[in-house]
C-alpha cells in the first residue's frame, strides 16, 4: 500500500467512525449516555459495535415481508464473514469500501479482542423474531435473550476488557438478559400489535392472561391481572440485574461507568413500568432526558453501582 493509499485509508476509517458515532447519537436513546463516558478509542469501538448491531435489529423489526428480512439478515451474516476474512488477511481491505459500519467494525476488532462471532447469535435471535418464534417457558425466552442481548454484552466486554474473562462474560450475559427483559415489558403493546408475544406461555397461564387486543388495540385482560403479570416479570428482571451488576468491579473505572449508566437507566425504566403498569400497557414508556443525564453523572462519579 502506497503512502497516499494509506492516508486515504486512514481518512476512510476516521469518517467511518464518525458515521457510527452519529448512529449512536441519533438511535441509541439509552445506550448513548453510557458510551459517551468511554475514552475516545473505546467510545469509537463501542459505536462501531452498536451501529452493526443496530442494523441487524432494524432488519428484524422492519416492515418488509418475512422472506425479505430473512434475506437481509443473511446478507448481514455474509458481511460479518467479510469483516472476519479481512482481519485474517484472506480478503483485501478494499472489500469494505462503501460500508462505513463494516470499515469501523473491522478497525475496532483489529484494536480490541471483540468476539465478532457473537454477532452470529444476534442474527440468529432476529431470525427467530422474523419467523415468529413462540416461548412456552422462561428457559425458551432465556435462550432468546442471551442471543439478542447477552451477545451484545459479550461484544462490549471485548472493548471494555476485564479481570477474569470467563466470569465477566457470564455476568455480562446476565446483565444483557436483564436489559432485554426490561425491553420486553416496555414494548409489550407495541410487540403485540406487531403479532409478537415474548412473555412465556406458562406465565400467561399462571396469571390468567392472554394478551389479546380488542378492535381499538387495547388489552382485553383484566387490568389487575396484567398488573400482577408485569409485577412478576419485573421481579424476575430485578434478579438478573442484581446478578449482572456484579460485573462492575471487574471493569476499569470508565468501562464500569459506561455499564452502570446504561444499566441504571434501564433499571429506572423497569421501576417506572412496575410502578405504573397501566400506563406501560397503553404507551411506550421512557425516562426524561434530565433523568438519564443524572444517572450518567452518578455512574461517572461511582455512585451509580
Amino acid at each position: 500500500m502506497t503512502v497516499s493509499e494509506a492516508c486515504e485509508r486512514s481518512e476512510q476509517v476516521v469518517e467511518a467512525y464518525r458515521h457510527c458515532e452519529r448512529v449512536v447519537r441519533e438511535e441509541a436513546r439509552n445506550f448513548s449516555y453510557g458510551i459517551r463516558l468511554m475514552p475516545a478509542p473505546k467510545r469509537r469501538a463501542m459505536s462501531a459495535v452498536y451501529a452493526f448491531a443496530r442494523g441487524i435489529d432494524d432488519i428484524g423489526d422492519g416492515p418488509e415481508p418475512a422472506c425479505v428480512r430473512l434475506d437481509l439478515l443473511d446478507r448481514s451474516r455474509q458481511r460479518l464473514t467479510t469483516v472476519q476474512e479481512v482481519l485474517r488477511g484472506r480478503v483485501d481491505v478494499r472489500a469494505l469500501e462503501g460500508h462505513p459500519v463494516l470499515t469501523a467494525l473491522a478497525d475496532a476488532a483489529s484494536r480490541f479482542p471483540i468476539p465478532l462471532e457473537a454477532f452470529e447469535e444476534l442474527i440468529d435471535g432476529c431470525e427467530d423474531d422474523v419467523r415468529g418464534a413462540d416461548y412456552e417457558t422462561f428457559d425458551d425466552l432465556l435462550r432468546y435473550c442471551q442471543r439478542v442481548a447477552g451477545s451484545v454484552g459479550r461484544l462490549s466486554l471485548g472493548v471494555f476488557g476485564s479481570d477474569g474473562r470467563q466470569r465477566a462474560e457470564g455476568l455480562a450475559d446476565s446483565l444483557g438478559v436483564a436489559l432485554q427483559l426490561t425491553n420486553i415489558l416496555r414494548d409489550l403493546r407495541e410487540d403485540r400489535l406487531a403479532g409478537r408475544i415474548y412473555i412465556p406461555a406458562e406465565d400467561l397461564a399462571q396469571f390468567g392472561c392472554t394478551l389479546k387486543l380488542d378492535e381499538s388495540g387495547a388489552f382485553v385482560d383484566p387490568p389487575w391481572r396484567l398488573g400482577e403479570l408485569i409485577g412478576f416479570q419485573a421481579e424476575r428482571a430485578r434478579a438478573w440485574y442484581a446478578e449482572g451488576m456484579r460485573l462492575l468491579p471487574l471493569l476499569d473505572r470508565r468501562s464500569a461507568a459506561c455499564t452502570a449508566a446504561m444499566a441504571g437507566i434501564y433499571r429506572r425504566l423497569l421501576e417506572s413500568i412496575a410502578a405504573r403498569p397501566q400506563i406501560a400497557l397503553n404507551a411506550r414508556m421512557s425516562l426524561p432526558t434530565w433523568q438519564k443525564a443524572v444517572v450518567a453523572a452518578r455512574a461517572l462519579s461511582g455512585v451509580e453501582r
